[in-house]
């Protein structure tokens, strides 16, 4: 059932090409990948030239060393959804505008709410000030965050974007060993929801 509104919800974005910017075509839209029932949705920032190729989210350079840093630390790529803020190229691969977010935002916004994931994983900043604006990813990244957002708690874990994380070993040991917390933080939403106890995440250690 929630897999057949992410189709319709996918269908009207691919609808919406003439007026949604970046699209001149439906097939411009690169659509979210994974099913509505996974636990953990990975948001990025946009599509690049090989994602728009295959119209799936990161398959270039960036999204093979996340998809290989996924395998690596032993989760199952089954129960991620992967997203981005803005669902088309913007062109040169630049950095999407506000106005290019906004655009996108409710569509993305109609995502989180069929995927309802336990944790929302944010890749680089754009995706991150979605959900914490007012925050450096230097500061937060790897830091579990508890929101409030559409009127329900959140869990948030920002990380950098890999393509961070190609440009130099520093940021992609960082970026790889926040990613070792992903499993424990699962386990540890799903074993404290379960006892109805109150989820703080400053009593949490990962």
């Amino acid at each position: 059932m929630a897999d057949d509104l992410l189709k319709k919800l996918n269908n009207k974005i691919a609808d919406s090409y003439k007026t949604l910017p970046l699209l001149d075509t439906k097939e411009d839209f690169v659509p979210g990948e994974g099913t509505a029932s996974a636990s953990i949705l990975m948001i990025g920032e946009a599509p690049g030239y090989h994602e728009t190729v295959e119209r799936r989210p990161f398959v270039g350079k960036s999204g093979k060393l996340l998809r290989q840093v996924i395998d690596e630390v032993g989760l199952d790529i089954k129960d991620i959804y992967i997203s981005n803020i803005v669902k088309a190229r913007p062109p040169e691969n630049r950095d999407p505008s506000p106005a290019e977010i906004k655009s996108f935002k409710p569509f993305l916004d109609e995502e989180i709410r069929i995927v309802d994931p336990k944790l929302i994983v944010t890749l680089g900043r754009f995706s991150m000030n979605k959900f914490l604006p007012d925050v450096k990813i230097s500061e937060v990244h790897g830091k579990l965050q508890r929101i409030e957002w559409d009127y329900h708690v959140k869990f948030v874990l920002p990380m950098y974007h890999p393509a961070a994380a190609l440009r130099g070993t520093k940021v992609k040991n960082i970026f790889i060993d926040d990613f070792r917390k992903i499993k424990k933080i699962i386990s540890w939403l799903e074993k404290t929801a379960s006892r109805n106890l109150e989820l703080d995440v400053k009593e949490a250690l990962f």
